[in-house]
């Protein structure tokens, strides 16, 4: 039994919890509730003033097989891929990307990304590109942290989800994918989603954050109780963080107690038609929900680009499905039909992506949701192993980005790269300059300054790319 004597009791988090009937919830649950909690809030209530579903393909896809082909290049660097007219002159697509060829009006293609440094693993690559910074501290927040840190989310779950978190070897995860950076946890992610239970399965549940841990009667008796207790915590502790958990729990109670946090979730109510435009598999189902956790008020959604397991083998964790190094590494080949071949990956890339450019336009959502779509770099212009199994290696100095929506204008390209796709010739985009460009669809003024205990960091040190926008 729990001593409620405020004189002597410091209540963990873990024991509020259980007492609330939350036992059920993980550590990560700040990042479901950072808001403050009021009874306007809940699911429906249509989508966030500016939002931003960002796709990272984790593991780099190499640009001269996606979106910037250099058919004149020796057939050691060019790769086997044809390039392929849009709807834009000038504005080449590879031939595994059909649909997305026929959409280059919503888009920009950015062909001058580079890093500023040799960053060539994943985790510092990743590091940089989703905190939006160069040469980014080890404490450094993620995109949506910020987000969910200047612009708290009054009507929904969660101001911050990511859609499959990056498991398998370490090497590709992230550090403060979980954390929040300096902006503590309560402004971590709320995670959705595995290997073994993701939207593309018959069987995919919503987190267990959603799901009650024990009847509704029992719960709400319990709820009386933390309402009891809670003035006695407050008294003692009389610290913001008391407050912070009495919110954290009214809304677990309204997570648990309501179906409304579960909707965006329940994809079979989505017509047959529209899941299988998306494509049935991990990242056309995660697009598809991406896309409903925005209508219903998420401002920051992180995708993992996993494509799936491919019927003809290679394996791949859930995290790196663009790491396509080849036979080198036993992946097989990087243009052949496994999980580590852009002969599977890019048609569901294209399947997917332009399933939700299209329906984000049609439900006039498109101009109101930034779509970013990056590796975290490059890969290198020269072909490893070009016999058997073909692959690249990592390639930090050049890589490729799309940009559609949230006000970006469409159908240009920005920047160049040399003749081999292997340096930028013109316009480098940082991952800093990324950055800005996002806060800035997003409304979040570049001076903004965050931080805790006193010290303040400037939010972006990049240069949003102006031009790019309507």
């Amino acid at each position: 039994m729990l001593n409620l004597n405020p004189q002597t009791t410091s209540l963990s988090r873990r024991h509020l919890l259980q007492m609330a009937g939350m036992g059920a919830l993980p550590l990560g649950l700040p990042g479901m509730v950072s808001a403050a909690v009021d009874e306007q809030r809940g699911l429906g209530r249509g989508a966030a003033p500016k939002s931003c579903i960002y796709i990272i393909l984790c593991g780099g896809p190499s640009q001269l097989d996606t979106w910037d082909l250099k058919p004149n290049a020796p057939d050691t660097i060019r790769g086997p891929y044809q390039p392929i007219a849009s709807k834009i002159p000038g504005m080449q697509m590879s031939e595994l990307h059909p649909r997305m060829s026929q959409l280059t009006q919503h888009f920009t293609l950015i062909r001058s990304m580079t890093h500023v440094g040799n960053i060539s693993n994943h985790f510092d690559a990743m590091h940089h590109c989703l905190s939006g910074q160069a040469e980014a501290p080890a404490d450094a927040p993620y995109m949506g942290s910020i987000l969910a840190k200047v612009r708290p989310s009054e009507r929904t779950i969660a101001p911050y989800v990511w859609l499959i978190k990056c498991v398998g070897d370490p090497v590709f995860c992230a550090p403060n994918i979980g954390t929040g950076g300096h902006l503590g946890a309560a402004n971590s992610p709320l995670f959705v989603g595995s290997a073994a239970n993701h939207p593309a399965m018959p069987t995919f549940q919503p987190p267990d954050e959603l799901q009650s841990a024990v009847v509704a009667n029992r719960l709400e008796d319990r709820r009386k109780l933390l309402d009891v207790i809670s003035p006695t915590v407050s008294a003692a502790a009389a610290q913001k963080p008391t407050k912070d958990w009495q919110d954290i729990h009214r809304r677990a109670f309204e997570l648990t107690s309501g179906s409304e946090a579960r909707e965006p979730f329940q994809l079979d109510k989505e017509p047959t038609a529209v899941r299988e435009r998306y494509g049935m598999h991990p990242l056309g189902q995660n697009l598809l929900l991406a896309r409903r956790l925005v209508e219903s008020g998420v401002g920051f959604v992180t995708v993992n680009g996993w494509t799936g397991a491919s019927p003809d083998g290679g394996g791949g964790a859930p995290s790196s499905s663009w790491d396509m190094h080849g036979g080198e590494m036993g992946m097989g080949s990087a243009f052949g039909s496994g999980s580590y071949g852009m002969g599977w990956c890019l048609p569901k890339l294209d399947e997917a992506l332009s399933a939700l450019i299209t329906d984000l336009h049609d439900r006039g959502l498109l101009e109101s949701t930034m779509v970013v779509v990056t590796g975290e770099f490059g890969r290198t212009p020269n072909i490893n192993a070009p016999g058997m199994n073909p692959g690249r290696q990592h390639w930090p100095t050049c890589f490729s980005t799309i940009l559609a929506g949230g006000g970006i204008r469409g159908g240009a390209v920005y920047g160049e790269s040399d003749k081999h796709a292997a340096y930028v010739k013109d316009r480098p985009v940082r991952p800093q300059d990324l950055g800005a460009t996002i806060f800035h669809s997003l409304g979040i003024p570049l001076h903004t300054r965050l931080g805790r205990d006193g010290f303040t960091r400037p939010l972006s040190t990049g240069e949003p790319l102006m031009e790019l926008f309507a």
